[in-house]
């Protein structure tokens, strides 16, 4: 551990100083982080489930360069560029017909920030003012910044020390915590009662993230948005996590064919490459909603748009499909097993995100130092051991992964 780093650095959801060692990385190159050390590690979190065709990859690397030649950065008020014209014109194609308009971020968090607040202010100019509430699912994830925080568990989260000071919403069961029609349920009971007050639905498509890493029946999605038109309440889905092709289809709302109102993307969206994230709206809101009072200084970066594009032609030229059912086989035949085991509480697989919950909280410490050992990176938390690798690893590469987790559970 670098002990300036120790000291001195804040590290995401940790301590300063910290109390859990950090490892120096180097280089990274395909699914390998190369530490410091010399030893060579097999990332099996795709950094954060966003470095979807790994490291250093020729393709995105010649996007970046080429760009940077161009102009690294400038400003998208009064300006514009031909990488975000492109990309903006990519996303309107691959995603829901409905959606047309798009309002590039800077960050995951902050494309919710900018849902939240069109969903509002559609609702303000429409003079229904009384609409400033929002529901959403219990064991949801949708980022760190003030307005997402509002919308994330607020019992079981990693935000309840600001619970006091959060705005209020409503909080209905999850489909990956109990039965579908119970979850429906509870939907439709409290839309029935307090419909007048709710701006938006806003939720996690089929799996729900950094919350508890649940699967759900997609078909709550197609029932659930029926719901909300019933009671005129905009339906915003967070594909943050799940976008490009992590649970199998390209966009989790893609199981069912599901058109939400507002979409977020973010994380795979310049294959890990740059921070960078957008927010796609209807005709309908962007005319009603009029100027949108929110301008990130880095909102449509030309380099992180440029590695954007060159990201999703790589993905969409790719047999990734195959690669995401074969990592899914994988993970199926090397884990399932696990659920019948005397310390694991469940086993959940979708695509290629592989889940092994376990019935205690996990010593990250601990389980850390075990997994490098054995050449593998995972980021454990709370009672969760889980993989979201790239699209790119082998075969061989997964297994070292799989039999690097089923050691862990061993030695605890």
């Amino acid at each position: 551990m670098n002990t300036f780093d120790q000291q001195h650095i804040w590290h995401p959801y940790a301590k300063v100083p910290s109390e859990i060692d950090t490892y120096l990385v180097k280089s990274a190159s395909g699914v390998h982080l190369n530490l410091d050390n010399g030893q060579q590690v097999i990332d099996g979190m795709s950094s954060w489930w966003s470095a979807i065709h790994g490291y250093n990859h020729p393709d995105l690397n010649k996007a970046a360069i080429d760009q940077l030649g161009k102009m690294s950065h400038v400003m998208f008020g009064g300006l514009t560029h031909d990488p975000a014209i492109k990309l903006a014109q990519t996303l309107v194609e691959l995603t829901p017909e409905n959606l047309t308009k798009v309002f590039f971020t800077d960050s995951g968090s902050v494309a919710v920030e900018a849902a939240l607040k069109m969903a509002l202010q559609y609702w303000h100019n429409k003079g229904q003012t009384n609409r400033h509430k929002f529901i959403t699912l219990r064991g949801g994830y949708h980022g760190d910044t003030f307005g997402a925080m509002s919308v994330c568990d607020p019992d079981n989260g990693m935000h309840h020390l600001f619970a006091g000071v959060l705005p209020k919403h409503y909080f209905v069961k999850s489909p990956s915590m109990v039965a579908m029609d119970e979850a429906l349920g509870d939907l439709e009971a409290t839309l029935d009662t307090h419909s007048d007050t709710i701006a938006a639905m806003i939720l996690e498509p089929v799996v729900q993230g950094a919350g508890g890493m649940r699967i759900y029946n997609p078909q709550y999605l197609t029932k659930a948005k029926a719901l909300c038109d019933k009671h005129q309440v905009l339906f915003i889905l967070d594909e943050i996590a799940t976008g490009f092709g992590r649970t199998g289809e390209l966009f989790a709302l893609e199981y069912v064919d599901v058109e939400p109102d507002i979409l977020c993307l973010g994380k795979a969206l310049t294959g890990g490459y740059m921070t960078l994230a957008a927010t796609l709206t209807t005709d309908e809101i962007s005319q009603e909603v009029g100027t949108l009072m929110h301008g990130p200084t880095f909102m449509a970066n030309p380099l992180a748009c440029s590695v954007a594009n060159a990201s999703i032609e790589l993905l969409l030229n790719s047999p990734w499909q195959d690669n995401i059912a074969n990592i899914e086989a994988v993970l199926n035949s090397e884990l399932s097993s696990l659920r019948a085991h005397e310390k694991v509480a469940d086993v959940r697989i979708l695509g290629a995100i592989g889940v092994v919950e376990l019935l205690d909280e996990i010593n990250v410490q601990l389980v850390q130092d075990l997994l490098i050992k054995q050449g593998v990176w995972l980021r454990p938390y709370g009672k969760l051991l889980y993989t979201m690798p790239p699209f790119i690893i082998t075969k061989q590469e997964l297994l070292t992964i799989t039999r690097a987790i089923k050691t862990v559970i061993e030695a605890l």
